[in-house]
C-alpha cells in the first residue's frame, strides 16, 4: 500500500480553538465585537505598530491600505514580480499601475537597488512582501521618502535588528488565511501609528453608518475568526519553534545532497513560513519525483507576475521561479512525516 501523501501545507488547530469558536456561537455575538478588538491590540503587539483594523482578507487589507495613502488612478505602486497575485490585484482595484521589480536571488525578497530605479513622480507607494519567512530591511527603503506598505503575511514573529518585523512601514498588512503562520481561516489586518490613516481604514472597512456615502465594501472580521486568531497568537512562538526545528533537519539533510540551505543574512532571523531551495537544475522534474514519493513539493510562488504580463528584464525572478522547490514545512507535521521527508531528501534532490 502507497503511503499517505504529505501536504505542502496545512493548518495547525487544536481543541482551543473550537472551544473558543464554540464560546462565539454560545454568546450570540458573531458580527465584529470584542474578540475582534483584542485581536487588533494582539496583532499590534506582535508588529510593535500602535493601532490593528482587522478585515475579511489579507487582499482587503492591501486594498484598504492604499486607498487609506490616497492612491487611485493615474499613480504607481511599485511591486516585486516574484509574489502572489493579490498584491497585483489590490494595486488595481485602486485604479493604479503595478510597476514591478526584480528580486534578490539570495533572500528572494525585492531589490532595494531595481526600487529605486523604478521610482518616478507617480510613485505613491512601494509595497515590501517580507517573503517566505526571511524579513527585508525596510529602513532602506524607507530612505526614498516614498510610503512603504510592509507585508508580514509570511514573516509576522519574527524581528530584525531587534524591532518587530512590521514595525517599520507607514502601513502594514497582515493576512490570516487558512496555512498561513497563524491562521482565521481568512482574514487580515491593517496596522500603522498615525491615527488619521488608521482612522480612515476604520470607516473604510464598515460600510454602513459613516458620515458620507462613498464607494467602498463591507471588509469587517467575525467574531468567530478572531477567537481563532487570538488562540493562534497565543501558540505561535510554539510555532515558530517548531518551524524552525524541522528547517535546522531539512538543513543538515540537503547538504547531503550538496544543496545549500536557505540564506538568512547576518542580523536576521528566518521563521521558515516556507523552506526553499535553490536547485542547479529546473525544479520540474523534481516536482514529479516529489509527488512520486507522497510528499506535495511546490514552486513556492506559482508564476511571477511579469509572466502573466508577458513582460521581460526580470532575470533574477525567472531563475527563482525556474529553480526554487518549497519543501513541506509547518507545525501540524507530525514526526514520522517530517522522518519521511528527511529520508527522501538527497535522493529527491540528487543531481
Amino acid at each position: 500500500m502507497s503511503q499517505r501523501v504529505i501536504p505542502h501545507s496545512r493548518p495547525s488547530l487544536g481543541e482551543a480553538e473550537a472551544e473558543a469558536v464554540a464560546q462565539v456561537v454560545q454568546s450570540g455575538q458573531l458580527a465584529q465585537g470584542d474578540r475582534v478588538a483584542a485581536f487588533e491590540r494582539a496583532v499590534a503587539t506582535l508588529t510593535g505598530q500602535d493601532q490593528g483594523v482587522a478585515v475579511s482578507s489579507g487582499t482587503a487589507a492591501l486594498s484598504l491600505a492604499l486607498r487609506a495613502l490616497g492612491v487611485g488612478p493615474g499613480d504607481e505602486v511599485v511591486l516585486p514580480s516574484y509574489v502572489c497575485a493579490a498584491l497585483w490585484h489590490a494595486v488595481r482595484a485602486t485604479g493604479a499601475q503595478a510597476v514591478l521589480v526584480d528580486s534578490d536571488l539570495l533572500t528572494y525578497n525585492l531589490a532595494p537597488d531595481a526600487v529605486s530605479r523604478a521610482i518616478t513622480s507617480r510613485t505613491k507607494a512601494v509595497i515590501v512582501p517580507h517573503l517566505f519567512g526571511l524579513p527585508v530591511d525596510v529602513a532602506e527603503l524607507k530612505t526614498t521618502g516614498i510610503p512603504v506598505i510592509e507585508d508580514c503575511a509570511q514573516t509576522l514573529g519574527t524581528s530584525i535588528g531587534g524591532r518587530p518585523v512590521g514595525g517599520s512601514g507607514d502601513l502594514t498588512v497582515c493576512s490570516f488565511y487558512a496555512t498561513k503562520l497563524l491562521t482565521t481561516g481568512e482574514g487580515g489586518m491593517v496596522l500603522g501609528g498615525m491615527e488619521a490613516l488608521i482612522a480612515r481604514i476604520r470607516a473604510l472597512r464598515q460600510y454602513d453608518e459613516q458620515e458620507k456615502l462613498e464607494p467602498t465594501f463591507n471588509y469587517k472580521m467575525t467574531e468567530l475568526q478572531a477567537a481563532i486568531g487570538l488562540c493562534q497568537v497565543a501558540r505561535l512562538e510554539a510555532f515558530l519553534a517548531r518551524r524552525r526545528a524541522i528547517a535546522a533537519r531539512y538543513a543538515e539533510a540537503i547538504r547531503l545532497a550538496g544543496v545549500a540551505p536557505p540564506t538568512v543574512p547576518s542580523g536576521r532571523e528566518h521563521v521558515y513560513y516556507r523552506f526553499v531551495v535553490r536547485l542547479r537544475t529546473p525544479v520540474a522534474p523534481v516536482l514529479k519525483r516529489a509527488a512520486a514519493l507522497g510528499i506535495a513539493c511546490r514552486r513556492p510562488v506559482h508564476r511571477p507576475l511579469h509572466r502573466y504580463l508577458g513582460l521581460s528584464g526580470f532575470p533574477e525572478s525567472d531563475a527563482a521561479w525556474e529553480h526554487t522547490l518549497s519543501i513541506p514545512i509547518y507545525p501540524a507535521l507530525a514526526d514520522e512525516e517530517v522522518d519521511r521527508i528527511v529520508a527522501a531528501l538527497p535522493a529527491l534532490l540528487a543531481g
